[in-house]
């Protein structure tokens, strides 16, 4: 049994009923539900009490540190079971990271801690490695986005990563780490028995200095499949050390996220040859990158190569315009495994549009998601838009907000939508005039077929 609210704020009563409910969940979800320290003692009873308790999602409530201590009186008692514990953005601070540590110590259930958002500083950090390090921690996923480290956190991250073999993952994103740091974690990585699944080292402050040693973790981490270090500088100098890694026969990379990374289309002949011959990449995110026509041109020929089996491709606000859309409609006609595209933001027009609808009617084509936001799109591309919402019954999403579509394109797209043949379940319309009838219409529509979301 799961509860799962969220963004409800709780009277007495409403509490008192759902502690009933909580004694026999597996899943309780409860965030953005105004609770407080008051409440993390009737959660606590509930842990202690209920055996079946996994999972305790309780992010963007304000507990605070009195809230952790009476949430860990539970979490240390010898009838609990609990696996995964969120508590991102809960206004904790390095005071609860002691708490935190003696659960660590001596819960093996607990397997994931997601702790970012909270201000639990480097010196509170260093307190929750030293709970890792005991034997009986057997945590598998470690969160700690936005927690204020900065680099002196490193060596005893190290020190818990070399004795904890079962950690799989690991995010460290938005903190100031700079790049002493992140090549200090990354040879310890390297050296660390741990299988690592999971990095990410978004917003960290690196450089392409750092990206040799990142490269080495590619290397020599062949369990690892998600890569994140976007919003770092790297440029295209760091990007092609990071393809020597993972070029490697030994890489398994399966997601690779490098969006903000003052990449241009120098760097499209080295992701090119990693989109057409690493088999295992699935999703790769390169938002807001330069990369211009000619850039894309070049992935779109990957995306060609029979060896290629991405699925998911981001390609926001990346300098494009009418001219690479016959390519892209090209790699759409050619390309099985594509399911995913995100190309808004992009100067493309109703001309860029209608090519790419050339290459998404093919029979080939498999696209489920199109994002289309902010390409300078009018009613006049949507007659063809609309052909294709009838036809691809692959087609499920679909996202046109900001662009100026007004009341005779969005009517035309709701026709489509309408026609038993049309498929897509969410459209995405932020952003966009049009009329009270127009807006009647909307309504009407979604009443009618109830698994059509309409997002605007």
């Amino acid at each position: 049994m799961e509860l799962d609210i969220q963004c409800e704020e709780m009277s007495p009563s409403r509490w008192a009923e759902l502690l009933t409910t909580m004694k026999s969940c597996k899943t309780i979800r409860l965030d953005d539900c105004n609770l407080s320290s008051s409440n993390c003692e009737d959660l606590s009873s509930i842990i202690n009490t209920n055996p079946s308790l996994t999972e305790l999602k309780l992010n963007n409530n304000e507990l605070g540190d009195e809230g952790v201590e009476y949430l860990c009186k539970g979490l240390l008692t010898p009838s609990c079971s609990l696996q995964k514990l969120w508590l991102q953005n809960c206004n904790l601070t390095s005071a609860s990271c002691e708490t935190l540590r003696s659960v660590l110590s001596a819960q093996p259930s607990l397997t994931e801690l997601h702790v970012g958002d909270n201000r639990l500083g480097t010196a509170g950090v260093k307190v929750l490695c030293q709970g890792m390090m005991n034997p009986s921690c057997k945590l598998q996923k470690l969160q700690l986005e936005y927690c204020e480290l900065t680099a002196d956190i490193v060596e005893a991250l190290n020190a818990a990563l070399q004795s904890k073999p079962t950690l799989k993952e690991l995010s460290l994103s938005n903190n100031t780490l700079g790049d002493t740091a992140v090549k200090q974690l990354c040879r310890g990585l390297v050296e660390a028995s741990c299988n690592l699944e999971l990095l990410h080292l978004e917003n960290c402050g690196i450089t392409s200095d750092s990206c040799m040693e990142i490269s080495a973790v590619l290397r020599n981490k062949s369990s690892l499949m998600d890569l994140s270090v976007g919003d770092n500088k790297i440029g295209d100098s760091g990007l092609a050390l990071l393809c020597q890694g993972l070029m490697h026969p030994s890489c398994k990379i399966q997601k690779l996220w490098l969006w903000d990374c003052d990449l241009t289309s120098a760097s499209c002949k080295d992701l090119s040859r990693l989109i057409s011959t690493k088999e295992t990449l699935t999703e790769i995110s390169l938002i807001d990158n330069n990369l211009r026509d000619s850039g894309m041109e070049m992935l779109c020929q990957a995306l060609k190569d029979p060896r290629s089996k991405l699925q998911e491709l981001w390609v926001r606000e990346c300098g494009l315009t009418t001219a690479c859309c016959k390519a892209v409609s090209s790699a759409l006609s050619t390309n099985k495994h594509l399911k995913v595209l995100h190309i808004g933001e992009n100067k493309l027009g109703d001309a860029g549009v209608e090519l790419l609808c050339e290459g998404l009617m093919h029979p080939n084509c498999n696209i489920q998601s199109l994002w289309l936001g902010n390409c300078d799109l009018t009613a006049g591309c949507c007659t063809t838009l609309a052909t294709v919402m009838v036809t691809k019954q692959c087609l499920t999403e679909l996202d046109l907000s900001y662009n100026p579509l007004e009341d005779e394109g969005i009517r035309k797209i709701c026709e489509a939508l309408k026609k038993p043949s049309c498929n897509v379940q969410q459209l995405i319309l932020y952003d966009i005039l049009w009329s009270s009838e127009v807006d009647d219409e909307l309504r009407a529509l979604e009443e009618s077929k109830p698994e059509v979301k309409i997002i605007s």
